[in-house]
């Protein structure tokens, strides 16, 4: 089934050549079930190119899907029109009062700040609370994990002395993980961040699973059975050039950066980069959806309630 999102949303035609099948609400309505609620909740600067990053792994579902886009409302966005916004996001309060069987909370360009210091912690910390009772599975990722991870066990993120950047190996440690069915044992996801949070904070808080993890990057996938969250730390959603396109914003701009690690062919920042995490990327994506599909209420409103 294809992936439901405004017909004029600038993402539409990109996922179209892309050959992800995308519905329009005359389409949807002619399909008598009930697709799956899926909010995407997009703290990124640049949110146009997240939504298509995001909606090209959850369109790939066979299953119907709806995707929601949110924005916080304490905060205004310098790199996206305000057009762009009023026509396709709601903010948190106005989609509150609705239940969600999946809740995407992106990376934020805020990681170096204190969570204190952040301008929109408070409404982060009531969506997070909210996530608990009006969401059947989150998936925080990036600074959106660190945030979550912070939020609901007290997991410090800790400054690198030079950011992690580059394409790194990981380690699949559950494969009977429903999350990492049919995944490698050994894949490659790429990495942009100034903090990490570490394996010893973790195993001192209750009811987390380590999932994935890199011996030269640390944590990276991150489940927590209560309310069926996922805490993914790295950026498997981004494209083959994203890596590219933030080194060369710091190149212009004089910033202090290395080249990605494992990332331009030759370390030659004039060959373009090969993808070799798309295939995990959307394994990882299809297996949560499918498990949010195979234990969430039919009924939506039953959704955070037990028994």
């Amino acid at each position: 089934m294809p992936i439901k999102i405004p017909d004029t949303l600038p993402a539409f035609d990109t996922l179209v050549h892309e050959g992800v099948r995308v519905m329009t609400e005359t389409m949807a309505i002619r399909q008598d079930i009930r697709p799956l609620q899926i909010g995407l909740l997009n703290l990124m600067p640049n949110k146009i190119k997240t939504e298509v990053q995001m909606a090209r792994l959850v369109g790939a579902s066979p299953l119907q899907v709806e995707l929601s886009l949110v924005r916080v409302g304490g905060h205004k966005a310098k790199n996206t029109s305000e057009e762009h916004l009023l026509a396709f996001y709601e903010t948190w309060e106005e989609v509150k009062h609705r239940k969600f069987d999946g809740f995407i909370i992106t990376g934020a360009p805020v990681e170096t700040l204190a969570y204190e210091d952040v301008t929109y912690w408070d409404e982060m910390r009531q969506i997070f609370d909210w996530t608990a009772t009006n969401v059947h599975s989150t998936l925080n990722v990036c600074w959106g994990a660190m945030a979550g991870i912070y939020h609901f066990h007290k997991v410090p993120k800790h400054e690198l002395k030079e950011k992690a950047f580059g394409v790194y190996r990981h380690q699949n440690l559950n494969p009977s993980s429903v999350y990492l069915s049919g995944f490698s044992d050994d894949f490659q996801i790429p990495v942009s961040r100034w903090t990490e949070v570490r394996r010893a904070d973790i195993d001192r808080a209750e009811g987390l699973e380590i999932l994935m993890e890199s011996e030269e990057m640390g944590v990276c996938l991150v489940h927590e059975k209560t309310c069926n969250r996922l805490y993914m730390f790295n950026h498997v959603e981004y494209d083959s050039t994203s890596l590219a396109d933030e080194y060369f914003r710091d190149v212009s701009t004089g910033a202090p950066i290395k080249l990605p690690h494992n990332y331009f062919p030759d370390d030659d920042p004039a060959k373009l980069p090969q993808n070799r995490w798309r295939s995990h990327a959307h394994l990882f994506f299809g297996n949560w959806i499918n498990e949010i599909y195979q234990t969430t209420p039919y009924d939506l409103e039953k959704i955070g309630t037990r028994g």
